[in-house]
Parts: structure tokens; C-alpha cells; sequence
């Protein structure tokens, strides 16, 4: 008698979860201007998704709000903040395996502007360019268009900026069909 073999099935109701730990790898935020956009990006990475995020204490500014992105695997604060004072609250991030990450922040939402920052960069060598787009980012590696049409120059004045904050700045050149090049190499601009 020839011994059967019976196929093996496993069948998993949702992800599975094997990694241990999740931890929120953005550590500090920059500081905003009443009236004025404010966009940044807290980021996380291990454990497994999705991630669950939430304010665990304090308060956002007022006029942002904290939405994950499509992915879980960040949290957008964005809005326009609409009184100047000091916030402080915590963010946590869950991974799937219940395993948590918790960050404090604090931002300082200014009356306005006091500071400028003064862009320039080289031109293009390319005979078909219609302009330039200027991006900005708390970390070199999330960013945010900041000109609301194509820069023309090679000039650019960023004067949304707050003080005690760090931001890195990048530049694309735009033909006239509408493509975009690479980003410069970030640049780095540490407001006092």
C-alpha cells in the first residue's frame, strides 16, 4: 500500500505581522506663520502596515489638521494656521502588531514673517526652458512646490519662512513641452 500525500493550505485572515517594531524617524518639525500654509510630513517605518496614527497629547495648531497618507505609512499635518502661540503635542504610530512609537513636538506658530530667504541658482544650458519650479522640505527629502507659477529668473525670495526652523531647498528647470528635470542638489537654510 503506497502511503498518500495530502496537499498542505494555509489560509491567513489579514497581513501577516513579523516584524517587532515601528518607530516614527521625524524628529523635529518646522515652525509656521499665522495666514501662511503650513505642509510637513512625520514619517515612520518598521513594524508592518497598515499603521494606525493619532495625537495622543496636546494640541495641533490651530487651523491643521493631521490626516495619514493613502498608504498609512506617514502622517500629512497641513492648513493654514490661524493664531500665533506655542504648541506642543504627541503623535503615536501603532504598526499592525500592536507594537507603538511615540514622538513629541513642538511648533511655534508666528505672527509673521521676520526672516527671507534669498534663493539663486545657475541657469540652464538648455535652449527650450520656459522656467523654474522651487521646491522646500523639512528633511531634503519630502518637498513642497512653494512658487505658485514658473520662476522666470534665476532669483527666488522664500519669505513664508519662521524663526528656529531648518528647511532645504531644491530647484527643476520646466521646458516648453512641460517636462521637468531632476532637483538640484538640497540646500540647507537654518533660520535663527
Amino acid at each position: 500500500m503506497k502511503p498518500w500525500l495530502l496537499p498542505l493550505f494555509l489560509a491567513a485572515s489579514g497581513p501577516l505581522c513579523t516584524a517587532t517594531s515601528v518607530s516614527i524617524t521625524t524628529t523635529t518639525l518646522p515652525n509656521g506663520i499665522v495666514d501662511t500654509s503650513y505642509s510637513v510630513v512625520i514619517q515612520a517605518s518598521g513594524g508592518c502596515t497598515p499603521y494606525k496614527w493619532a495625537v495622543v497629547s496636546g494640541m495641533l495648531p490651530a487651523g491643521v489638521t493631521a490626516t495619514p497618507s493613502s498608504k498609512t505609512t506617514s502622517l500629512d499635518l497641513t492648513g493654514t494656521p490661524s493664531n500665533a502661540a506655542s504648541y506642543s503635542f504627541t503623535i503615536s504610530v501603532t504598526g499592525c502588531g500592536k507594537h507603538v512609537s511615540t514622538m513629541a513636538y513642538a511648533v511655534v506658530i508666528q505672527a509673521a514673517a521676520v526672516h527671507v530667504v534669498d534663493l539663486s541658482w545657475n541657469a540652464s544650458t538648455s535652449q527650450d526652458i520656459a522656467g523654474y519650479n522651487v521646491y522646500r522640505g523639512p528633511d531634503g527629502t519630502t518637498w513642497s512646490k512653494i512658487n505658485a507659477a514658473l520662476v522666470a529668473s534665476t532669483l527666488y525670495d522664500d519669505g513664508t519662512v519662521s524663526d528656529g526652523s531648518t528647511y532645504y531647498y531644491a530647484v527643476t528647470a520646466v521646458d516648453i513641452y512641460g517636462h521637468e528635470s531632476k532637483k538640484t542638489a538640497a540646500v540647507k537654510a537654518v533660520i535663527p
